[in-house]
C-alpha cells in the first residue's frame, strides 16, 4: 500500500484513486439500500398519488447522486466547500430561471396531498367550470360542459376559491318564480308544489321549501328550494323551470314581468 502511495497518475496518487474508487462503489451499494427502504416506505403509502410517488422518488435519487459526487470528490482531494458553493449558486440560478415552473410543481404537488378535488369531480376553479380529467405536477386538465379541454396552471388553482360540486351527494336547487299580484298566494305556492310532484328526481327529505320572498315593483317573487343527487342537478333545474310554467297555466296563474302603467289625465 505504501508503495501504491508513491505511484502517481498526473497529479494523484495512485492509492487516492483507489480509495475514490472504492468509495464510489460503497456509494452505489448504499444508495440502492435506501432506494430500496424508500420503495417499501412508499409502496405503504397508499394515500399518496402515484404521480406524486414518482416525484418523490426521484426527487430522493437526485439528492443521493448529488450527495455521493461530493463524497466521492472529498475522496479524491477536491474541496468539497467550493463544490457544495457552486452547485448552491448553480441550484439559486436554476430556481430564478424557471420560477413559474417550480411554482406550478409544487402547487401541483399541494393539490396531489390535500385532494381539494378528484378525476371526475364537477370544479369551478380560477374562473372555469368543469369535469375534472387529470391532475399533473405542473397543470390540471377540466373538460367544460361544451367538450373544450382547458389546462389550468396549478399555481392558478391553488391561489383561488375552489367550488367543488361533486364532493356531497347531494345539492340543492334554488330557483325564483315570479307571478302576478292578481294572483292568489296559494294557487301560486299549489302550483309549484304541483310541478315538484312530477318530478320524481326530487327528494322529499330534506322537504321542498316554496315560499313568497318579495314584492317587486310589478310581480311577487317565490323562493323555491329542493334536493336532488348531485348528477340530477341540471335536469332538475331545467324540468322544474317547464313543469312550473305548465302548472301556472293550469292554475291560471300569470308569469307577469316588469311593465310600467302610464294613466292619460284629460286637462
Amino acid at each position: 500500500m505504501e508503495k501504491l502511495g508513491t505511484i502517481t497518475i498526473g497529479t494523484m496518487a495512485v492509492s487516492t484513486i483507489l480509495s475514490a474508487i472504492l468509495t464510489f462503489l460503497v456509494c452505489i451499494v448504499a444508495m440502492k439500500i435506501l432506494m430500496k427502504l424508500v420503495d417499501k416506505v412508499l409502496a405503504k403509502a397508499t394515500k399518496l398519488d402515484g404521480t406524486l410517488v414518482g416525484f418523490i422518488r426521484s426527487a430522493i435519487r437526485i439528492l443521493l447522486w448529488i450527495l455521493m459526487v461530493i463524497i466521492v470528490a472529498g475522496a479524491l482531494g477536491i474541496p468539497t466547500s467550493s463544490m457544495v458553493a457552486l452547485i448552491s449558486i448553480a441550484g439559486l440560478a436554476l430556481s430564478l430561471s424557471i420560477q413559474n415552473i417550480l411554482s406550478n410543481l409544487f402547487s401541483g404537488l399541494t393539490l396531489l396531498v390535500t385532494k381539494p378535488f378528484r378525476a371526475g369531480d364537477y370544479v369551478e376553479v380560477a374562473g372555469k367550470a368543469g369535469v375534472v380529467k387529470t391532475v399533473g405536477l405542473f397543470y390540471t386538465l377540466i373538460d367544460t360542459l361544451d367538450n373544450v379541454a382547458i389546462s389550468i396552471p396549478n399555481s392558478d388553482i391553488t391561489g383561488s376559491t375552489i367550488n367543488n360540486y361533486s364532493t356531497e351527494p347531494l345539492r340543492r336547487v334554488d330557483m325564483t318564480f315570479c307571478a302576478s299580484y292578481d294572483a292568489k298566494t296559494e294557487d301560486v305556492k299549489e302550483a309549484i308544489k304541483e310541478a315538484i310532484a312530477r318530478d320524481g328526481r326530487i327528494l322529499p327529505d330534506p322537504e321542498p321549501f316554496v315560499r313568497l320572498s318579495a314584492y317587486k315593483d310589478s310581480v311577487i317573487e317565490y323562493v323555491v328550494r329542493v334536493w336532488c343527487k348531485g348528477p340530477d342537478y341540471w335536469a332538475v333545474y331545467f324540468d322544474l323551470n317547464e313543469n312550473v310554467r305548465e302548472c301556472f297555466a293550469a292554475k291560471g296563474v300569470e308569469m307577469s314581468y316588469n311593465h310600467m302603467n302610464v294613466h292619460m289625465m284629460n286637462p
